[in-house]
């Protein structure tokens, strides 16, 4: 099903060899896809979808495009007692937010489903129950305390905790009598020496004797629930996933993955770990920052577009690298050969940056532009409910102005719903005093911009409004252009900040091309 041409590079890995290489080298893989492509994200819903996590569904929604396959996202939901209220169904909102939906998962439903793993417990049971009887399986009945003096007694000697297998040599007629008398117990899986290697797509080939540093490891606890290297192969396999596309953390744990997949006499599907996402620090991306929740980037304002864009900027897997790319463009220029083994560094204080370039991108498209006017219109009566005065400002022309005139300015929507902007929606209000500490010619400034307006109606342009309004100052006694420039953003803003002239001059378009210049009356 699979074509495969190697290219050989060589890269330094830590404990893995290519048999076939000198050490610390290994030759790449780069494939050439056939067949049906099924690729799966399987997060688990113990806590909310952060940064890492939409880089890994990322990845894998793309894959499945660029070969015209599936995307499934599958629940790990097997460990109860860590489960996080809420956060399964919001890690499907927020796939559906960003963009990269998938194409069977619990919501959806599917063909091989059901797609929760707590929902197919019968499956790893008769899995388990196969081993057992194969031999490649057994009983322990080892008790927690125990497995806890085995660790404090390694550790004490500055070994490695791991199991001594001790159950794996019981008769049996010693397992027969403790199962009859309810003892206990988990299911192990035998680890076996000689594991052969395997080609990863993006870290060549690699293998890790599982069996002479780990014990024998669990594939179905105490409470029936299996753990996630037995429910991963056995979903991977009955969902007839092709790509294993996941983290590097997962590396190590493949060569035990395959031990299972041949002790089942089935064919595994071709392995890819991701580098990892980490700070630009290099230390490494923690759920306990806060703020790498995609539901905290969605409150803030950020875009999906951007944040899709900034984590693959950083990263590897394409023909170019620039920002500003959107989905589509992500897809047609993905190319897995170009994937490389070194972590990718994020810097989250460029992210405002790609989210003013894709906010533009967004509000120079006709279609997206009138979502954000959508999004904006029930925003701006949401903070101004009680202060709205003039419905025009929520018509849809007078907002797309307001966005076309801002556009490229600002780094998100919610800059257009600060006390800063205000003004765009809510009458300014501003003193006497201030006026007057601009200018004692208010009153006679107020009549030419009127007469202004007046005259050049539904042709007011930036460029041209800036001459007219030098000519405008000659016609003044002693108030300086720059005066009659502050004095035009109090009477239109009711602020007074320092800004460019050229945004005095887009506010002052964007007011009175649809609302009656009503405040002009100083």
């Amino acid at each position: 099903m699979w074509l495969r041409s190697c290219q050989t590079s060589t890269v330094t890995l830590r404990g893995f060899r290519c048999p076939h290489s000198k050490p610390a080298a290994v030759t790449r893989c780069c494939s050439t896809v056939q067949g049906d492509v099924r690729v799966r994200f399987a997060p688990s819903p113990t806590g909310f979808l952060h940064l890492g996590g939409l880089r890994t569904a990322l990845y894998n929604y793309i894959f499945a495009k660029k070969y015209a396959g599936s995307f499934i996202l599958r629940l790990e939901d097997t460990d109860q007692s860590r489960l996080v209220p809420g956060a399964a169904a919001s890690i499907e909102d927020m796939l559906e937010w960003a963009g990269i939906p998938p194409d069977e998962s619990p919501r959806r439903g599917g063909p091989v489903g059901p797609y929760l793993q707590s929902q197919r417990l019968d499956l790893y049971s008769q899995t388990a129950q196969q081993l057992l009887k194969t031999g490649h399986a057994y009983y322990c009945f080892c008790s927690p305390q125990r497995l806890e003096l085995l660790k404090k007694e390694a550790l004490r000697n500055g070994e490695t905790p791991k199991y001594d297998n001790r159950c794996r040599h019981l008769r049996a007629e010693q397992v027969e009598e403790k199962l009859a008398f309810r003892v206990p117990h988990v299911i192990r899986f035998r680890l076996e020496s000689g594991i052969e290697p395997f080609q990863d797509l993006i870290f060549g080939w690699n293998r890790h004797e599982v069996a002479q540093v780990e014990g024998d490891p669990v594939v179905i606890k105490a409470d029936g629930f299996p753990t996630y290297h037995l429910a991963n192969i056995v979903d991977d396999h009955y969902m007839k996933i092709s790509h294993v596309l996941r983290g590097s953390e997962w590396l190590i744990s493949t060569s035990k993955h395959l031990l299972m997949y041949r002790a089942l006499g089935w064919q595994p599907p071709t392995f890819g770990h991701l580098p990892l996402l980490i700070n630009k620090d290099g230390s490494k991306l923690s759920k306990r920052q806060g703020d790498i929740f995609i539901h905290s980037f969605q409150s803030d304002g950020f875009l999906p577009e951007a944040l899709l864009d900034i984590t693959t900027n950083c990263g590897s897997g394409f023909n170019t690298n620039r920002m500003g790319r959107r989905i589509d463009e992500l897809i047609s220029e993905f190319n897995p050969s170009k994937i490389t083994t070194h972590s990718a560094l994020i810097d989250l204080e460029k992210l405002p940056e790609f989210n003013r370039i894709h906010l533009q991108q967004s509000i120079e498209d006709e279609q997206q532009c009138r979502l954000l006017i959508g999004e904006l219109q029930e925003q701006i009566q949401q903070v101004y409910a009680t202060e709205l005065e003039d419905e025009e400002v929520l018509h849809e022309d007078y907002i797309r102005r307001v966005l076309h005139l801002r556009k490229g300015h600002i780094f998100s929507m919610k800059e257009l719903l600060s006390p800063a902007y205000a003004y765009l929606w809510v009458r300014p209000s501003f003193s006497s005093q201030q006026v007057a500490a601009l200018t004692a010619e208010a009153q006679h400034i107020a009549s030419l911009v009127l007469k202004l307006i007046e005259e050049r109606g539904e042709e007011l342009a930036v460029d041209r409004l800036s001459k007219d309004l030098k000519t405008l100052v000659k016609q003044t006694k002693a108030t300086k252009y720059s005066e009659v420039m502050k004095l035009l953003r109090l009477a239109l803003s009711g602020l007074q900040v320092p800004e460019d002239v050229m945004l005095y001059l887009s506010e002052f378009i964007i007011i009175f091309s649809c609302n009656n210049p009503k405040t002009l009356g100083c």
